[in-house]
């Protein structure tokens, strides 16, 4: 526990900050092209906006947030992707009970569902995938 608490781990979550907001930047961007321009169902929309920004994410994440892993890049693109579906499944499933349920525009929704699995997914790549804390 004391690992997560580190100044090491703080460095890592700034990096993978950073990374994530442009990738996410990317992603919501790409949900409004595809629902506004392209007309697709906002649900399958987020699913392959999803999708596309984390294989982003994974070259960065690898190069920069993670840099110095012994993790083969095979099988660190295999984890990440395992962690990216567990994010993927607390999006996705927060983010349609949001819409569903209530008010809040379809993008706002987005990023607020987005905090969560960012810290869930980002503590399973550190400790668990890339094992640099």
């Amino acid at each position: 526990m004391r690992r997560l608490w580190s100044r090491r781990a703080a460095e890592m979550l700034v990096r993978n900050t950073i990374v994530s907001g442009g990738i996410f930047a990317f992603d919501i961007g790409l949900l409004w092209l595809l629902v506004e321009q392209a007309g697709m169902g906002k649900i399958a929309a987020a699913i392959v906006a999803f999708v596309v920004a984390n294989s982003v994410h994974y070259v960065f994440g690898r190069s920069w947030v993670f840099r110095g892993t012994e993790r083969a890049l095979a099988s660190g693109y295999f984890y990440f992707l395992v962690n990216a579906g567990i994010g993927f499944i607390i999006t996705i499933s927060l983010f349609a009970v949001m819409i569903r349920l209530t008010s809040v525009n379809y993008l706002i929704a987005r990023i607020m569902v987005s905090v969560i699995a960012g810290l869930t997914v980002f503590l399973l790549n550190a400790v668990l995938n890339f094992r640099r804390l």
